[in-house]
């Protein structure tokens, strides 16, 4: 079933397109994005529950260029039942914005070479979110929490949380009508345990472009967290050491993302705060691996058919058997390199700035089985429980935090559970370490990610399991 498009952005189409015929004449380029998304977030605990408002805004913003410079307004109040009234009011706000300019040097950009485009885009979901009143989610979510509290005595609380959103956006050009309507849902359980070592977490989540049909996946993932809370609670200090690893995909989409997520955003480039310029058509990781980023390719929870800026969605390209082929990149930041935008100008909301921002980044496919790959580890560690990360694109540092390793010895799980871990280094030489790649691929999207310690979007990552060398402490 197709999701429905917003009601007032359709209303107000033909007179955003009115308003942007009229404000062409004043500019050397205009657009406006429109923007009406709704969202719910559910928690249920062991001992409270709560429904709250997430992820939702409506308002506009217009961007126009004026002799290469810049200017962005973003408003919710806009008046549209006489167009050439409101048309007037956005000239003045964005002259402003220009006439401050002008008492600064600014580096020109220039966007007149936009492609053009028209779209209508709904997406579907196999179950709607308003099939079920809150009500009933909540009563769905409480029973999935008795049950995760009945598998082990050692639990002291369970946390189940469901986040649904449903997103509109229309963007209008000289050159572009376009609109897009998609859902996105995400879920969790956490499960918080008591052992001899204090209290300690387990975790795992399921998401992507889904319905209500994402309930069921959460039912699914319950034996997994326990599990994980399990091997959380028996597990113990790791000794400090290079050794031979193997990430899940959950890891293997931490280090996509740290690494050369954040390392080939363009925007850095243009600030000359990546080294990643500097290693273009060069080698950068072993011989088998891939790396991509878009929206185009995986339903997940930062898919779309345009991005923010009106750029429609691409499959990017990042890594290409170990040759860092290009980075990924905004509109504006585009314009100042001479290149093309990639698809990824994301803003966190209409009154937010576009920067380059991740969707799904991913490390491709190989052709390896796991099971040869645990077979081929003489010591060493299956790394999983992704907890956090930080990367550092000017000298491609990285270090992540994992829940737990599971030891290896000879080809063989020993029993013994290692954590927390840090995976530590530069991102160069543990790329290129890395030996086998298995031929299966998952995404993962729960969390969100931040442009430095602010501007929160929905990202996803993952990829395929891979085998390498690393320091872990």
């Amino acid at each position: 079933m197709n999701v429905k498009p917003s009601p007032y952005l359709t209303r107000i189409h033909d007179d955003l397109k009115t308003i942007i015929a009229e404000l062409s004449i004043h500019f050397d380029y205009i657009s406006v994005l429109a923007t009406d998304t709704k969202g719910k977030s559910y928690g249920v605990r062991t001992r409270s529950m709560d429904i709250r408002d997430a992820m939702g805004e409506r308002g506009m913003v217009f961007r126009a260029v004026c002799q290469g410079r810049v200017a962005e307004v973003s408003i919710n109040d806009l008046k549209l039942d006489v167009p050439l009234d409101a048309s007037q009011k956005i000239i003045d706000l964005l002259k402003h914005q220009f006439d401050q300019q002008a008492r600064f040097d600014s580096v020109l950009v220039d966007l007149s070479t936009e492609e053009s485009a028209t779209l209508d885009i709904c997406k579907s979901y196999k179950i709607p979110f308003d099939s079920k009143t809150p009500e009933e989610k909540l009563n769905l979510l409480s029973e999935i929490v008795k049950e995760v509290n009945a598998k082990d005595e050692r639990i002291v609380n369970a946390v189940v949380q469901y986040v649904e959103v449903t997103v509109s956006k229309l963007f209008i050009s000289t050159k572009k009508d376009m609109m897009q309507t998609y859902p996105w849902s995400q879920g969790a359980v956490v499960v918080l345990g008591k052992g001899e070592s204090g209290i300690k977490m387990g975790y795992n989540s399921v998401s992507g472009m889904k319905g209500l049909e994402l309930l069921d996946e959460l039912r699914g993932i319950i034996d997994k967290s326990v599990k994980n809370l399990d091997d959380t609670l028996k597990a113990t200090p790791i000794i400090p050491g290079e050794y031979e690893i193997i990430c899940t995909p959950d890891i293997t989409g931490l280090i996509a993302h740290e690494a050369f997520g954040h390392g080939v955003e363009m925007d850095m480039f243009v600030k000359n705060r990546a080294q990643a310029p500097q290693f273009i058509n060069k080698a950068v990781a072993s011989p088998l691996v891939g790396m991509h980023d878009g929206a185009l390719v995986y339903e997940q929870v930062s898919s779309y058919a345009f991005d923010d800026e009106g750029t429609l969605a691409h499959d990017t390209v990042i890594i290409e058997n170990g040759i860092l082929k290009q980075g990924i990149c905004d509109a504006l930041s585009a314009s100042r390199l001479h290149t093309l935008p990639t698809g990824n100008g994301k803003r966190e909301s209409f009154e937010r700035k576009a920067y380059t921002r991740m969707t799904s980044t991913y490390f491709t496919s190989g052709n390896d089985k796991l099971e040869d790959m645990i077979s081929s580890v003489k010591k060493g560690y299956l790394l999983d429980g992704m907890e956090s990360g930080m990367e550092d694109p000017k000298n491609w540092g990285i270090q992540c935090v994992l829940s737990r390793g599971y030891e290896i010895i000879d080809g063989k799980f020993t029993g013994k559970v290692v954590g927390p871990i840090i995976l530590t280094g530069y991102v160069i030489d543990l790329l290129k370490s890395i030996t086998m790649v298995s031929k299966d691929v998952e995404l993962m999207g729960s969390g969100f990610c931040g442009k430095g310690h602010k501007e929160w979007v929905k990202t996803a990552n993952g990829g395929a399991y891979i085998k390498a060398t690393a320091r872990l402490g």
